[in-house]
């Protein structure tokens, strides 16, 4: 049996490789409303107070806290928006909106259930202190606070804050363009009838919506054949529009499988082998300093060393210092088989019961059995070196539900 020539590595040396190759893309400016999930490349700081006047947080009445006055008349209202009202002394209020601003010698906010009014005079079933119900200048932000600050991913209440201090663009990370192609003449599109010894291609638009998902933006290539020529055209395409390229499948050993030599032959291969079940022959190069990974293509291998390997890289690229999945210590529900010579990733559903989380794995665990990932929520990381697990027993599981 002819073996490869790469290095095993493990799955914490090849992701330590990958990690160590990429970095975040170069800022770019967008307008505050296409920033929404980008990761904040500057810091931002306020340039004035916010708010700039103080105002009323309830609707009521603007009064002197310290007026001992019984009754008082109303001046008039304020508006939010506008400044219309008298000054307020001993003996008076203004009636007031939230989010006015407060009339000059007012110092405090009666909401309107403890008012009584009739014929242009208020009587209060209550009093409040200095300040009570009112927005002071630079509650929110005062000049020269650093708001928001580089690293930040800008979700609604970030991009909330830009729009308060008039920002209309921002200078972020851009999502990672990532080129993805599917190699192999047994494929056809999802949309033909495949032939005798064809396949639909399933792996081109799984791993689009992971590329989604992990915060990128697919470029499709669509499916390559298996010639030199071919691939080293779609290569070339790939590396002309994208930040990153994804191949899968043509990582093996056989005589059809080229993605490793047209690799080493363009650029440089980092690591070609992971002792891991699946995706084993997972390969990862870099050609002109743009991060390429070379995919199995089965469609689980694919899709579960994308998690492990592509889904960090483009967190990184994109700006995020968290790229990290939670892992859990869980409970197995039921025994479990496992090959002892690699640390295996079964796809599992995890739920939590009196603290404690449990886990089921999908089924038959086989890479080419998609339907093994459909509602998995974690991945159960068994290590090598043990053959059987049973009921009960305690595992780790890398986590891998939930948006980005």
């Amino acid at each position: 049996m002819v073996e490869s020539s790469y290095p095993m590595l493990t799955p914490e040396e090849a992701l330590g490789r990958v990690l160590a190759s990429v970095q975040p893309l170069a800022p770019v400016r967008l307008p505050m409303d296409q920033a929404l999930g980008h990761v904040l490349a500057a810091e931002v700081r306020a340039a004035e107070d916010m708010p700039p006047f103080p105002s009323s947080a309830m609707d009521g009445y603007a009064v002197i806290a310290a007026d001992p006055a019984p009754e008082r008349v109303v001046l008039g209202e304020q508006d939010a928006g506008y400044v219309q009202a008298p000054a307020v002394g001993p003996g008076t209020a203004v009636r007031i909106m939230t989010g006015a601003a407060l009339p000059p010698g007012a110092d405090t906010v009666i909401p309107v259930e403890y008012a009584l009014e009739e014929d242009g005079r208020v009587r209060f079933t209550r009093a409040f202190p200095p300040r009570a119900h009112v927005r002071p200048v630079g509650q929110d932000l005062a000049a020269g606070d650093l708001v928001l600050a580089p690293g930040m991913a800008l979700g609604a209440a970030e991009i909330g804050l830009l729009a308060t201090m008039g920002y209309t663009e921002v200078a972020v990370h851009p999502r990672p363009r990532v080129a993805i192609m599917a190699t192999g003449d047994e494929l056809v599109s999802a949309d033909r009838t495949p032939g005798p010894g064809q396949i639909r291609d399933s792996n081109s638009h799984a791993l689009a919506a992971a590329v989604r998902q992990f915060g990128g933006v697919p470029i499709p290539l669509g499916i390559v054949r298996d010639t030199e020529e071919a691939l080293r055209a779609a290569f070339g395409d790939a590396l002309s529009r994208a930040d990153a390229l994804l191949t899968s499948g043509g990582v093996s050993m056989g005589r059809r499988d080229l993605i490793k030599p047209i690799l080493e032959e363009l650029g440089q291969v980092v690591f070609g082998r992971i002792a891991q079940k699946p995706g084993k022959p997972t390969t990862f190069a870099l050609i002109r300093g743009v991060p390429a990974f070379g995919l199995p293509g089965f469609p689980v291998s694919s899709l579960v060393s994308a998690e492990l390997y592509v889904r960090p890289a483009l967190r990184v690229m994109a700006g995020f210092s968290a790229w990290r999945r939670p892992e859990v210590a869980v409970r197995l529900v039921h025994d479990i088989r496992h090959d002892p010579d690699r640390l295996e990733f079964q796809r599992a559903v995890v739920r939590w019961e009196g603290g404690q989380a449990w886990a089921s794995n999908t089924g038959d665990q086989v890479s080419g059995r998609l339907r093994s990932l459909v509602g998995a929520n974690a991945l159960l990381m068994l290590p090598a070196g043990v053959s059987d697990f049973h009921r009960g027993d305690e595992v780790r599981a890398l986590l891998i539900a939930g948006g980005e």
